[in-house]
C-alpha cells in the first residue's frame, strides 16, 4: 500500500523527480552514464550523542551502527530541531537469536526531556530465540505518556533494512512500517477539550539502542543475556523532511522563514491532512491481524475503566 511519501532521499529522492528526470535526459542525449542521486551524510543533519568511542557508535557516511554491550549502548541525534515534517529513518535490528532485554528505538522528543516533554517513539523490544521482536509506539504530551500499543510485525525486522517513518503536522500523527500507517492519531484539540496531541512543542529527532531489561521483555523478567552479545543494529537515510524550528522552517539544509504550521510545506499539503482510504484499510488490518497491545482497550488499567478521551475518537 503506498503512501505517496515523501520521506527521505533513500529511497526516494524528495521533490527532485523533475529534476532528476531532466538530468538523466541530459545525460541520455549526451551519451554518458547516469549519476545516482546522493544520500545525505549522517553529520549532514545528525551528531552522536552519547556512545562516542569509535565502538559503541560507528558512522561509516551514509550508515550508522550502534553497538550494544554491558559497558555501554549509544545513541544520536539531529542538530536541529523541528515543528512539522515527515520523518524517516531505515533500520535493521539486531540479529543475535537472544535479544531480550535489548531496546533499539527511532523517536521524536522535544527538549528538555523532563516532565512535560512531549514524545513519539518507535521502540523495538527484543526477545528470547523464536519469539518474534515486538514493535511498541508511545504518544507523550506535556509528559504523559502510557498510551502504548504493540504489535508483532509482518517481516522479521532484524532480516533487513525497512523503512520507519512519521509525519507530524497541524493535522495528524502517522506512524507508518515501510508504506503501512501503523498507527494513527488526528488532531481534534480545536473540536474536542482536553484532547491530547503534540502540537506545541518543536521535537529532536533521535535514535538509540540501550538496556531494557527492566522492563521491556515479559515485564523485565527476561533480561539481557550479555554472552549472547554485543548487540548490533543499523541506520541509513539521514535527509530531513522537516521544518527546522532553529531557522523557522524548510529543511536543515535550505532553511527558510516559512511558519512550521503553512501549507506550502508539502507535508502540510491537502493529501497529507488525513489517511486516505487505501492507508485506512491497511491500518484497520494492522490493528486486527497484527496489534496484540491497545492500551484504548485495557480498560483495567483506568480507574473507574474510563479510558483517555482520545480512545472514544476513530483515527
Amino acid at each position: 500500500m503506498a503512501s505517496n511519501a515523501k520521506a527521505c532521499a533513500c529511497p526516494w529522492v524528495d521533490r527532485l523527480h523533475l529534476l532528476v528526470a531532466l538530468m538523466l535526459l541530459v545525460v541520455a542525449v549526451a551519451g554518458m552514464a547516469p549519476v545516482a542521486a546522493a544520500e545525505a551524510a549522517f553529520d549532514e543533519n545528525y551528531e552522536v550523542q552519547w556512545g562516542a568511542d569509535g565502538y559503541h557508535l560507528v558512522v561509516g557516511g551514509t550508515e550508522v551502527n550502534i553497538t550494544m554491550d554491558q559497558s555501554s549502548g549509544a545513541g544520536f541525534r539531529s542538530k536541529s530541531m523541528y515543528g512539522s515534517g515527515f520523518f524517516h529513518m531505515r533500520m535493521k535490528l539486531p540479529a543475535n537469536g537472544y535479544t531480550a532485554g535489548v531496546v533499539t528505538t527511532f523517536y521524536l522528543i522535544s527538549q528538555p526531556e523532563d516532565g512535560n516533554r512531549d514524545e513519539i517513539d518507535f521502540e523495538f523490544l527484543g526477545d528470547k530465540p523464536g519469539v518474534p521482536i515486538t514493535l511498541q509506539t508511545n504518544v507523550f504530551v506535556n509528559g504523559r505518556g502510557d498510551r502504548e500499543q504493540r504489535l508483532h510485525l509482518w517481516f522479521d525486522p532484524a532480516a533487513d533494512f525497512h523503512d520507519y517513518k512519521i509525519l507530524w503536522n497541524p493535522y495528524q500523527l502517522v506512524m507508518y512500517v515501510d508504506d503501512t500507517p501503523i498507527r494513527v492519531l488526528r488532531n481534534l484539540t480545536a473540536a474536542v477539550p482536553g484532547y491530547p496531541f503534540p502540537a506545541k512543542q518543536t521535537m529532536l529527532i533521535r535514535a538509540s539502542m540501550w538496556d531494557g531489561s527492566g522492563w521491556a521483555t515479559d515485564g523485565g523478567r527476561a533480561k539481557v543475556d550479555w554472552s549472547e552479545g554485543p548487540f548490533t543494529a543499523g541506520y541509513r537515510c539521514f535527509d530531513v523532511n522537516g521544518c527546522a524550528a532553529t531557522s523557522g522552517g524548510g529543511t536543515a539544509a535550505t532553511p527558510t522563514t516559512t511558519p512550521c504550521s503553512s501549507p506550502d510545506l508539502w507535508w502540510n499539503g491537502g493529501e497529507y491532512r488525513n489517511i486516505t482510504a487505501e492507508q485506512r484499510a491497511a491500518y484497520e488490518g494492522v490493528m486486527r491481524k497484527y496489534v496484540n497491545y491497545d492500551y484504548c482497550a485495557d480498560r483495567a488499567r483506568f480507574p473507574n475503566n474510563i479510558v483517555p478521551i482520545e480512545c472514544n475518537y476513530a483515527a
